[in-house]
């Protein structure tokens, strides 16, 4: 929590109908968390710690963050009903899970994030995938930038 750093040892989720572990795609299992996040998931360590304590002798140790009430880790189909629950209730548009992915690196690459660090956020483990999938909005804060130099070039020759 200190140094604000998430590191991802496994991954849980559905093939061929079985929930399963399997290790983290991608190269990057180190991910740096946003300051905002670092007092939820301090709450989410004492909530658990509680439910570990009501659970007493039926807690299964998972090594997860996010657990059911006896320790075990969460049905991957139930993550994705309380995103949907939560977005619902905040009024937000219902998503898929991986678009939400996509909405970060969207909007780290429109606010200027060099495409290398999107890269290694998203633990892509070449330029090319991120280029590929993000270049619509590469080209966006392209445009973007030129018009602002246009602006600025432009009231520079008005003044002289």
């Amino acid at each position: 929590m200190e140094q604000r750093e998430i590191r991802v040892r496994k991954q849980r989720q559905r093939a061929g109908g079985v929930a399963c572990e399997d290790d983290p795609k991608g190269r990057r299992q180190v991910l740096q968390l946003p300051a905002m996040c670092v007092a939820p998931l301090r709450y989410q360590r004492m909530r658990q710690a509680a439910m570990r304590e009501r659970a007493g002798d039926r807690w299964e140790d998972s090594d997860y963050v996010f657990t059911t009430r006896t320790g075990r880790p969460i049905e991957p189909r139930n993550v994705y009903r309380s995103f949907t629950r939560v977005a619902g209730n905040a009024g937000l548009r219902v998503i898929r899970l991986h678009d939400a992915r996509h909405g970060c690196a969207t909007l780290l690459t429109a606010a200027g994030v060099a495409p290398r660090v999107v890269m290694e956020i998203l633990g892509h483990s070449q330029i090319a995938v991120t280029m590929n999938v993000y270049a619509h909005v590469v080209q966006d804060t392209q445009r973007e930038a030129v018009s602002h130099m246009d602006r600025l070039l432009t009231r520079r020759l008005q003044r002289e």
